[in-house]
């Protein structure tokens, strides 16, 4: 399918206002300017559904002694005696820009449509904080949810994980250590959107799409200069969760991805790898879209569309608690 015409004119405009100066790349930019320009830009893209009856703001404890910043959505109050389902959530931003407010409607969007409270954590960003920093708080805001959750009315029997772009990385690596670690709640559901998975950009969908629509191949290379201590580290599953040699024995996975985006074809491969290792996949590529669409109500409303289809599999899968079975062999 041609790019969405929505799309295009949005494309058009970014690079008119980067022609003339008005927009300027982030490798331009330092990592404070560019998550000042990510969320000023965020209210412009997407449609805010409205406030939930309960949204609460957390602060999780990392493993160094340090604060994660956190908000919880939910439909109705969670209470120990009706515990709710949780989808623990990590924003996209190449490990360097994003946040709770960047992606709140979004998390909104998801805790209205599956009837599941929707946990978005602010996991610490590079270049302060550098690999392994936000998979390390990803892993404690899971522990929080073991340790603490049923107090705080989640059921930590009916936890998925899920993320866009850098998030989704972050989920899909999440799905892994909880595999080895059984101390951690054993996700039923790994929602992974248009994520990255692979340490280098040398797939033909890096070549077709690299430039020119929105998610440029410079600013992934910025995004890893910023996040990565060394090279070694590319090489890391925690980072790349293409680089892990067994997918066995992980959750099903939903994947959504942009036919024009220029990680589609890493997608498309870890869901060729998962479904190998007898992972169940549902595999979607939305037509016509491209990297960070999900955010992208008030351009299209393919957004829209696919957000509700997660809900429904959210509500599917964290009904009730399809990975039970395997938490307790």
């Amino acid at each position: 399918m041609s790019l969405h015409p929505d799309i295009a004119a949005l494309l058009e405009m970014v690079q008119v206002g980067t022609e003339s100066g008005a927009r300027i790349p982030f490798p331009q930019l330092t990592a404070a300017q560019a998550r000042a320009d990510f969320d000023a830009s965020s209210p412009l893209l997407d449609v805010d559904p409205p406030p939930l009856v309960h949204e609460r703001h957390l602060s999780l404890p990392a493993r160094d002694g340090s604060a994660i910043a956190a908000r919880l959505y939910a439909e109705r109050e969670p209470n120990s005696r009706s515990p709710m389902p949780v989808l623990l959530y990590m924003h996209g931003g190449g490990f360097v820009v994003g946040s709770l407010d960047s992606h709140q409607p979004l998390c909104r969007g998801l805790a209205a449509d599956s009837s599941a409270a929707v946990l978005s954590i602010d996991y610490r960003l590079a270049p302060e904080h550098k690999f392994p920093t936000a998979f390390e708080d990803a892993v404690d805001a899971l522990a929080w949810i073991a340790r603490e959750g049923p107090a705080a009315g989640l059921d930590s029997g009916r936890v998925a994980v899920g993320g866009d772009s850098a998030g989704g990385t972050l989920a899909a690596a999440l799905a892994i250590e909880a595999r080895a670690n059984r101390a951690l709640p054993q996700p039923v559901l790994q929602v992974l959107a248009y994520p990255g998975l692979s340490s280098r950009q040398i797939s033909d969908s890096y070549s077709r799409y690299g430039s020119g629509f929105l998610l440029e191949r410079d600013t992934v290379d910025w995004f890893f200069r910023q996040y990565l201590r060394n090279d070694a580290d590319r090489d890391d599953w925690r980072f790349a969760p293409l680089a892990a040699r067994d997918l066995s024995g992980l959750p099903p996975a939903l994947i959504v991805l942009a036919e024009y985006d220029p990680l589609l074809d890493e997608g498309r491969d870890y869901a060729s790898r998962l479904k190998a290792a007898g992972v169940a996949v549902d595999l979607q590529i939305y037509p016509g879209m491209i990297h960070e669409f999900l955010r992208m109500g008030n351009v299209v409303v393919d957004a829209l569309q696919a957000r509700a289809a997660i809900g429904r599999a959210l509500a599917a899968a964290l009904r009730t608690g399809a990975n039970l079975e395997r938490r307790c062999d």
